[in-house]
């Protein structure tokens, strides 16, 4: 049987659920102890992550992205990537969205509102930690500071980008809204990678913490309802078609990861062939700035251009350029983050944190 580690507020943890409970593929979840996260984990897959998997054969992964490519080869019905190339390539560039842009806000509201901090520092430490033989007012305390300082505090959330991090979220709630105006899904009746990917932050995070968790009930209920038809769905019973070609409607979406996230990864990416530690940037106005650098990040650039150049279709490059979203997908010519060289993820003892230096 397939055990899952994680925990019940985790970000990554809700995606790779959400995943597996719609793929209906067996599963035992198992809440990861703070040994699991000190020795276990970092023993069997190289680094502290969350969630971890082991297979019945006793190998362990890590990284829902590629986790979820390897279950997509043993239960490939139905994909949830579509036939199309183009919405294929869209669907992972959103997921790679969700995954690595979404994380500043999804964290910053977590983490910088009492309501919400107070609340998720007490669920975390009961989960992971409760026969830990420290305070709880002590563990709930540690928890808290260490979250927001390494998530939040030195991952460039400032009061002159807090405004930009918190219009993000707005934004994609009224993105989203239209977009499931007309269909349950993103690309139809069926859940895709995209909406899998963006699961993640929308599950955990923004719709059940409390301070985002109002803001999507009160302004955007569609997305509300989404986020709990895809926390139901099950491919048995949920085989609706998808739409054919990319609707209009999702097209300020790509815009927007255009103007965000891959303006975001391009950055980093230069960092990284700098050796910078940290960098800065401008996003929609708003000046980041000691932003860590990350090799993590250098790769996932790498595997979108890798994944852009595998489609052989024009109508791709005019879609992206027509939101202003093939410039900075392409504009770093030749990536190079020296990870996973062997293309083994997402087993072996190699995997890497987004995050280099994570202080306790």
């Amino acid at each position: 049987m397939t055990t899952l580690y994680g925990l019940k507020v985790s970000y990554f943890t809700g995606k790779m659920e959400g995943y597996l409970r719609y793929k209906e593929i067996p599963f035992t979840y198992r809440s990861m102890s703070v040994e699991d996260f000190t020795k276990r984990i970092p023993e069997k897959v190289g680094a502290r992550q969350m969630p971890a998997i082991e297979l019945a054969d006793g190998r362990w992964m890590t990284d829902t992205s590629p986790m979820i490519d390897w279950f997509e080869t043993h239960y490939p019905e139905p994909p949830i990537l579509p036939a199309d190339p183009v919405q294929a390539f869209l669907c992972r560039l959103i997921e790679d969205y969700a995954d690595e842009w979404l994380w500043r806000p999804a964290m910053h509201f977590r983490w910088s509102y009492p309501v919400s901090a107070t609340l998720l520092a007490r669920q975390i430490t009961d989960e992971i930690a409760p026969d830990v033989p420290i305070p709880g007012w002590l563990k709930r305390w540690r928890t808290e500071r260490r979250q927001k300082s390494n998530f939040v505090d030195r991952d460039g959330v400032t009061p002159e980008t807090r405004a930009n991090v918190e219009g993000g979220y707005v934004t994609l709630l009224k993105l989203l809204t239209r977009i499931l105006e007309t269909r349950p899904f993103l690309f139809g009746g069926r859940p895709t990678l995209a909406d899998i990917g963006l699961f993640g932050p929308l599950f955990r995070h923004f719709a059940m913490d409390p301070a985002p968790g109002v803001i999507m009930r009160e302004t955007a209920p569609a997305v509300s309802e989404w986020v709990y038809r895809l926390w139901n769905a099950r491919a048995s019973r949920v085989d609706g078609p998808l739409v054919a070609g990319v609707p209009d409607d999702l097209l300020p979406l790509v815009k927007e990861i255009g103007e965000t996230h891959l303006q975001a990864l391009c950055a980093n990416a230069d960092a990284w062939a700098r050796g910078d530690k940290s960098y800065e940037m401008v996003i929609q106005g708003a000046p980041y700035r000691a932003v860590p650098t990350s090799q993590y990040r250098v790769w996932c650039l790498e595997k979108l251009q890798e994944r852009f150049r595998a489609v052989d279709d024009g109508a791709l490059a005019a879609l992206l350029g027509g939101q202003n979203a093939l410039e900075p997908l392409l504009r770093i010519a030749s990536p190079n983050s020296g990870y996973d060289p062997g293309r083994i993820a997402p087993f072996g003892s190699q995997s890497i944190p987004v995050f280099a230096q994570v202080r306790g």
